[in-house]
This record gives structure tokens, C-alpha cells and sequence, in this order.
């Protein structure tokens, strides 16, 4: 028996209804705030994924960045609080403790505020993600709680423009930022552009002015630029101390240090992350367990 002509309509759009839901965005569900102080936000599922470790330090190992330090802990404090904070920036050199440094003061704000019953609550979005984020605003602004949004090693390439989902996300949309979240990044770059990019806006727009503005107005969401810079070779050997006393390595400070600049000068550099690293390396020599 042949189709009728509405057989075979339908049969046409029940595949073509079978097509359009899997390409709509996932359903959006309601994570179990209470679950974790901090989630990771997986965008293909439309969830927050509960962390219950933490890859972190504690905020007293993070040295030679106490002025930066104490202004990040400042401004989480006033939003925790309810009051008004800005959207942060870090910047500046590789290893110098930027991402770390968050994490950190998530934690110290939650140990002061041991008897609050809504802690604060800290989101990783990945950059590949940021499109995303105003479906992650939507789940988190009817919540109770206070969140801090944060993208480690934010930086947009050429032709990628989903910076400017960003720009309207964090500070210029109809309906804005919710007033219980707050958006912190990091990044090796001030303006999270290539400098050649904005070099080829200058060279080739019509209006060169205004193609660099478009470009640099992305970091201009950011109240707080913090900005990290290389460490002197005195400041890493004062992180690489705090790291061995903190894990309870026994050795002499001398050999301490000789060891030290020796592993720092086969790397090349100095920095926060070459003290964590050099110190993995040592407590593994001597068959000592970190301690979290």
C-alpha cells in the first residue's frame, strides 16, 4: 500500500522535528547549590558539576603578590557581603600565581564565614565556553547564594567573536549582570586580544580609532585590572621556602637554596609555578608526601 501525499508530509516532519531538537540547547536544570562551594559548568550538558577537591594552596604560600592580594581579598569580601564589587581582571606574567590566587581567596572568604549558611560559590567556565555564559546566568541568578564566574587564561584569537557575548554578559546588556554574581579572569594579556590583531584593526580599518576600540573595550568590563609581574630571584626563593616548610621538608637552607637556582636556571625563568614544581620534584627525591 502506497503513502498518501499527508503520509508522507508527516513522515518529512516528524524527521525534520527529530533534527531541530538535536540541534536545540540542552535543557537547562537546576544544580544542587548546596551540593559543592564550587562546580565546574559543563555547557554541553547545560550543569553544574559538583567539585568536592579543590586543586588549590593555600592563600598564605602565594607569595610576591601581596598588594594584589590583598585587593582581590577586599573586593570578594564587599561582594560576599552583598555590597557593590567589581568584575577582576588578573594579568600579567606566566606562573605568577594568578589562577591560583583565586581559588585561594574563595576559600579564606568561606573559613571567615564559617557560620553563614550561604557561602560563596565559585564557577569554572571554560574559554572554549564563554558563548554560553548567559545560559549559565540564568540558572545562578535565581539562586540565593553569591557566585564568582571565573575563566582561567581568557584570550581570544583571530575571527573568534565570542567576545562579544562576553561584553554583553558581564556589562552592557538589557538586562545585566545579576547583582549575585560577580565575573573573575585571568589571562596573560591586558587587553585578552593579540597585539597583532589590534596592530591589523589599526592598519587596515577605516577608521582605525574605532576598530582598536571595539577591540580594547573587552577589558574595560573588568573594574579591577591586577596585574602580575615576574618575580625577583629573592621572592622565589621565598616561595620555594614557604612551600618546604609548609610540607615539612628537612634540609638545610643553603642546599635549599643552591638546589633551588639550579632547577630555576634549567627552566629558565623564576616564578611561582617553577617553586611549586621545583618542590614537587624535591619532596619526591625525598620520599615525602605533600601535604593538601
Amino acid at each position: 500500500m502506497t503513502d498518501t501525499p499527508i503520509d508522507a508530509l508527516n513522515a518529512k516532519l516528524d524527521k525534520l522535528i527529530e533534527i531541530m531538537t538535536r540541534l536545540a540547547p540542552p535543557e537547562i536544570r537546576h544544580a544542587d547549590m548546596d551540593a559543592a562551594d564550587c562546580f565546574v559548568w559543563s555547557a554541553e550538558k547545560g550543569v553544574l558539576e559538583p567539585v568536592n577537591r579543590v586543586n588549590r594552596v593555600g592563600i598564605g604560600l602565594i607569595k610576591g603578590v601581596d598588594r594584589v592580594r590583598d585587593i582581590l581579598v577586599e573586593n570578594t569580601e564587599r561582594f560576599a557581603a552583598g555590597l557593590p564589587a567589581n568584575n577582576v581582571l588578573l594579568w600579567g606574567a606566566r606562573g605568577m600565581g594568578k589562577s591560583s590566587l583565586v581559588k585561594a581567596v574563595h576559600a579564606s572568604i568561606n573559613n571567615s564565614r564559617a557560620g553563614d549558611n550561604t557561602p560563596l560559590k565559585l564557577i569554572e567556565i571554560h574559554r572554549e565556553d564563554i558563548d554560553t555564559l548567559p545560559r549559565l546566568m540564568s540558572i545562578v541568578k535565581v539562586s540565593q547564594y553569591r557566585f564568582i564566574l571565573f575563566c582561567d587564561d581568557l584570550s581570544f584569537d583571530h575571527d573568534d567573536t565570542s567576545y562579544k557575548s562576553l561584553k554583553a554578559a558581564l556589562d552592557g546588556g538589557v538586562e545585566g549582570r545579576p547583582d549575585n554574581v560577580i565575573f573573575y579572569a585571568t589571562s596573560n594579556r591586558r587587553h585578552l586580544l593579540p597585539r597583532d590583531m589590534i596592530d591589523n584593526e589599526r592598519s587596515t580599518a577605516i577608521n582605525p580609532g574605532e576598530a582598536i576600540e571595539e577591540k580594547v573595550s573587552l577589558s574595560d568590563r573588568f573594574g579591577l585590572w591586577l596585574g602580575f609581574h615576574k618575580c625577583s630571584q629573592d621572592e622565589y626563593l621565598e616561595m620555594v621556602d614557604g612551600y618546604a616548610r609548609h610540607h615539612g621538608l628537612d634540609i638545610s637552607p643553603d642546599d635549599l637554596r643552591f638546589q633551588a637556582l639550579e632547577w630555576a636556571t634549567t627552566r629558565g625563568s623564576r616564578s611561582g609555578r617553577v617553586a611549586w614544581q621545583f618542590t614537587q620534584d624535591l619532596a619526591g627525591r625525598m620520599g615525602v608526601p605533600l601535604r593538601d
